[in-house]
This record gives structure tokens, sequence and C-alpha cells, in this order.
């Protein structure tokens, strides 16, 4: 798809990491801005993370509507703004900005709704009212508790090699969410409607995630939130035993909805093609 010329009027947005070669939102973002023939350019922006108070200062100077932030800077964010949204705030990140046209910063979090809209998604009837299994206790399975807890999901179970970080989870969430220590991974499955991988394991260059699907439910749906590779060993054991198996591919480009329209002002579509364009595009390693 053939990107429009921009001129100095052009709406501005972008990505800012360290690094930031290995994002895909560039791709996605410049998808939409041809797709509907706009004015605007989104860019990746590569910063140190002693650098970040600095950039966020250039953004305004420069005239951007706002941004995405990825590895490293999205806890790092939460002191450097104006306003916060409560979801940023109950996720303990900022993944999205929006600037206003007074200069004001407001940092909001996307992943929750791009998590959960990926598995209605793909999923006939999913709800997330089930019990749900989530792997890891980072910035990505904060965002799926927060999801599963508004979509009124009665249990929760977080399992993370390291006990300290979900139980500073299941203290910050509560509600439904509780613990389970890493040796009782496998047996923790066998009430789940819902296992989500939110950790690295399973990515190209990683080892896969060590667990033993044998107690999951046959109807439990499996979510792994990588997508390089698209199908991770997770996935491809779920679906040799009939488990309805979603990617995290899905949750990238749901998520990206949301900054899309606040800085651009059209409400972009999540389709077949664009998953193949973003899928297929080169990235930066470096």
């Amino acid at each position: 798809m053939q990107a429009m010329a921009i001129s100095g009027k052009a709406r501005l947005a972008g990505v800012i990491g360290w690094p930031v070669g290995h994002s895909k939102s560039p791709a996605l973002h410049s998808y939409w801005i041809a797709k509907h023939g706009l004015d605007a350019a989104y860019v990746p922006l590569a910063v140190r993370p002693e650098r970040l108070k600095d950039a966020l200062t250039g953004l305004v100077a420069l005239g951007f509507a706002g941004a995405n932030l990825t590895i490293p800077h999205k806890q790092a964010a939460l002191a450097l703004l104006d306003d916060i949204t409560p979801t940023a705030a109950r996720i303990g990140a900022v993944n999205t900005l929006f600037i206003d046209a007074n200069g004001r910063i407001t940092g909001t979090n996307t992943d929750a709704f791009g998590f959960l809209a990926n598995l209605k998604h793909a999923v006939t009837g999913f709800d997330g009212a089930g019990a749900a299994v989530v792997i890891g206790a980072g910035g990505a399975a904060r965002a799926a508790c927060v999801a599963l807890i508004d979509a009124g999901c009665a249990s929760i179970s977080v399992i993370n090699r390291t006990a300290a970080r979900a139980e500073a989870l299941a203290a910050d969430l509560g509600g439904p969410v509780r613990v389970v220590p890493w040796a009782g991974r496998a047996a923790a499955l066998g009430n789940a409607a819902l296992l989500v991988n939110t950790t690295s394991l399973g990515m190209t260059g990683q080892p896969p995630l060590d667990l033993d699907l044998k107690a999951l439910p046959a109807g439990a749906v499996v979510n792994d939130l990588v997508y390089s590779p698209l199908e991770t060993p997770l996935l491809a054991a779920a679906r040799r035993s009939g488990n309805p198996v979603v990617d995290g591919l899905g949750m990238l480009l749901y998520q990206a909805q949301a900054g899309f329209a606040g800085w651009f002002g059209v409400t972009p579509e999540v389709t077949a093609d664009l998953r193949a364009h973003v899928m297929n595009a080169d990235v930066l390693t470096s």
C-alpha cells in the first residue's frame, strides 16, 4: 500500500523504545495511515532510558499528537506524565500517550483492551468469565488480569517462576487473583477455561514454556501473547490436544486502535490484510 506524501501540517506520532528497531508498530500504523489517506506519519524513536524525560518534552515541542511506549519505558513514564488514566494506574504501566493542545501529556494503557478484544474476535462466544490461569507476572500479565477482572472472571491463578512478583501482582489487583506456586502449574490447569502465557518463553531465541497440558480441559482456550513465532510450542501442543488456540498478534493490533483514533481522528479496523502486512513487515534488529 502506497503511503501519501506528508505536508508541514501532518499529524505526528511514534513509538519510543530502547532499542526500538524490533517494533512492528510503525508498520501497523503506517498501514492504517495509507489506508485512510491521512496527512500523517508514525515513526520509531530510539530513546535511551536516561533521556526519556527529555524525549517527552521534545514530543510537545515538535507538535506530536502522542506516542506509544515500549520496553523499557512503560513503567518509568508513570512519574513523568501530567496525567495517567485509572487503567494505566491499575496495570502500573503506560503504553499510549496523548498530547493535548496545551501540551499536557496523558498516559493510558490499551493492552487490557487489546488482550480481551483479540480473544473475543478469535473465539466465538468468549466472554472472559471462566476460570483463568495466567503464566507470568510482568506488565503483560497485569494487563491480562485487569481485563479478566473487568470481564467478571471468577478465578485467576497467577503462576510465575519468581513467586514474589506473582504475590505483588495479586496484592495490587486483589479480587479473584490468587497465586499458585510454579511447581503446581500443571495441576492448576484442571478447571481452567483459559490459559494465557504472558512470558517470553516460546519466543524465537527463547526456550519453550515447560508446561504439561494433560490436565487442561478440552474446551479451554489457550492464548500465547508471543507472536514471533506466530505458533509457539505451547500453541502447537494445545492444537494437538484439540484446544482452541489464539496467537498474540491480535493483541498488538487491537491495542493500537485507541491510540490511532486519538491521534489521527479515525477509528481503524483490524483485518486479515492488516495481519498479513504486519507479520510480513521487515523490522530492524537494533
